[in-house]
């Protein structure tokens, strides 16, 4: 089985270590360039399709799987609904990197690759409680299709939102993707974890060009990365537990400047400066030092999802997560 490991990392590592410099070289001759502006950080015009490298290279690791043994007999059918998402979210955001889509148009597609996913059969048909880690079955399928849409398209935003700092974005989803390949380790998935190792190895691949200082930007490659963690949480069971508590610190941003931007009267989605990792940069502390901070908190947080008992330790957890979040950002707000 290590064999079928190497394999599919290397599959996505390599092309997307490969494809990432041709769609540098692409983005420069089409002038598809993400031009310096006041709210933007880079200085120079940088390409900013990073979707594409990184779909591609993740839809052919996942074909790669096809072969091998499954824990269940719908799992590749799940699989094939990933892929096909992954496809789109690329097309459509390669459309919105280069004409700047308005955000009715990517929230249908959000929308649509969910559908495609649940039509697969990623559906999250029952969540753990809070309280004692059993488990919740929902009551019926049209409030598991309306969960799964939330959390399919929540995630995309939060990822998407997140994409504010060269590798931030890339380097946390190679970090969750391990901590998903850990809990499917933990069950004995082994399935499961040549998914996790599909998209570790692309995000690695694209990483290592997009690290500060990035010679080409994720773009609409955030919502590619931000649908892929989605599913993997829930394709062969649910682990959004696990994967809330990872990504713990950019789900709180996200939430708290929803809020205020609600509060402020202005759309939720409107851009600003009022995310953590922007305030820190605004702060004077480096991109770099802002990106590894978060690289270990991803960590830190992943590690505790896999070594604590679900349930009330995960909950408490989360709340003390929580409540110094909200402490540090409404601080920052006031500086």
């Amino acid at each position: 089985m290590l064999s079928n490991f190497l394999v599919v990392f290397l599959v996505a590592f390599f092309l997307a270590l490969v494809l990432t410099p041709l769609t540098i070289r692409l983005a420069r001759r089409m002038n598809w360039l993400d031009q310096p502006a006041p709210r933007r950080l880079h200085q120079v015009p940088t390409p900013r399709i990073g979707g594409i490298p990184l779909a591609i290279a993740l839809v052919a690791a996942l074909a790669v799987t096809q072969p091998f043994p499954r824990i269940d007999e719908n799992e590749w059918t799940r699989v094939v609904g990933l892929g096909i998402g992954v496809a789109l979210v690329a097309v459509v955001g390669l459309i919105d990197d280069v004409r700047e889509l308005k955000p009715l148009p990517l929230f249908a597609m959000q929308l649509c690759v969910a559908l495609i996913a649940i039509a697969c059969g990623v559906v999250i048909y029952e969540i753990s409680s809070p309280l004692d880690g059993s488990k919740i079955v929902l009551p019926n399928a049209a409030m598991a299709i309306a969960f799964t849409i939330f959390w399919i398209v929540g995630m995309m935003n939060t990822v998407n939102f997140l994409d504010g700092l060269d590798g931030l974005v890339g380097g946390v989803t190679m970090i969750a993707g391990a901590i998903l390949f850990l809990h499917n380790y933990k069950l004995g998935q082994d399935s499961l974890m040549l998914l996790a190792l599909a998209l570790m190895g692309a995000a690695l691949g694209f990483l290592i060009f997009n690290f500060p200082p990035a010679k080409i930007f994720l773009g609409s490659g955030a919502y590619v990365l931000g649908f892929a963690l989605a599913v993997l949480a829930i394709i062969g069971g649910t682990k959004a537990a696990t994967a809330l508590l990872a990504l713990a610190i950019p789900i709180l941003d996200v939430a708290w400047q929803i809020l205020n931007r609600v509060r402020a009267g202005k759309s939720p989605f409107a851009a600003d400066r009022g995310h953590l990792h922007i305030r820190l940069y605004d702060s004077g502390i480096s991109t770099r030092a802002i990106v590894l901070l978060y690289y270990a908190l991803t960590a830190l947080f992943g590690i505790l999802a896999l070594q604590l008992p679900s349930g009330l330790p995960k909950l408490i957890v989360l709340l003390v997560i929580g409540g110094i979040a909200v402490i540090v950002l409404a601080r920052l707000r006031r500086t």
